[in-house]
């Protein structure tokens, strides 16, 4: 797969989670200190559209505060398509092969996309491990985000994006020692 056809998967992925959360199971805790279901997916929809701008050129400081705060309002799933709509949009091959203003400088638009690929896909574990839903991810899209993930994961964990990754057992299938790179415990 593509790293735009990765990215729609992996989005597609997380808005089959996001589409069976009950009303009840919104405030529920996730397995990130701190964060709740409606935290955890306001979370991908504040990274859904910041998605648009930053592939179409936009810098940060152009985007500032528009999309601080809860967007999730009074209908979260709603929220949650229509960003992931809007992002999904924006991520085309054009996109890839552009220059994305980010944080920490300057990146190919490819690496910006896999970026929200690999978050989308283990946020994806971490929503339905949360309401009790399929924790199984795609193992196409574990492999793909496990081969990019070894050029960047050094960074991500000097940066803190993630936790130390627990022991697993030297058995483990993929998807298991791809969530432990990311700090998880399957």
């Amino acid at each position: 797969m593509n790293v735009v056809e990765l990215h729609h998967s992996a989005v597609d992925a997380f808005d089959g989670r996001v589409a069976a959360v009950t009303a009840e199971q919104w405030d529920q805790a996730t397995e990130l200190p701190g964060w709740d279901v409606r935290t955890l997916v306001n979370h991908l929809v504040n990274e859904n559209k910041w998605t648009p701008p930053l592939l179409a050129g936009s810098r940060i400081e152009d985007v500032g505060d528009r999309f601080d705060g809860d967007l999730l309002g009074a209908d979260p799933q709603a929220a949650w398509k229509e960003s992931a709509a809007e992002a999904k949009a924006a991520v085309t091959e054009e996109a890839a092969v552009r220059t994305v203003h980010l944080s920490f400088g300057d990146a190919p638009g490819s690496e910006y996309v896999l970026q929200l690929f690999a978050d989308h896909l283990i946020h994806s574990w971490d929503l339905a491990r949360a309401v009790g839903g399929d924790v199984r991810l795609d193992p196409e899209l574990v492999d793909a985000c496990a081969q990019w993930f070894s050029s960047v994961e050094d960074d991500y964990r000097r940066a803190g994006a993630i936790g130390d990754a627990p022991s697993i057992p030297p058995d483990a299938d993929a998807q298991t020692a791809l969530l432990a790179r990311f700090g998880r415990t399957a």
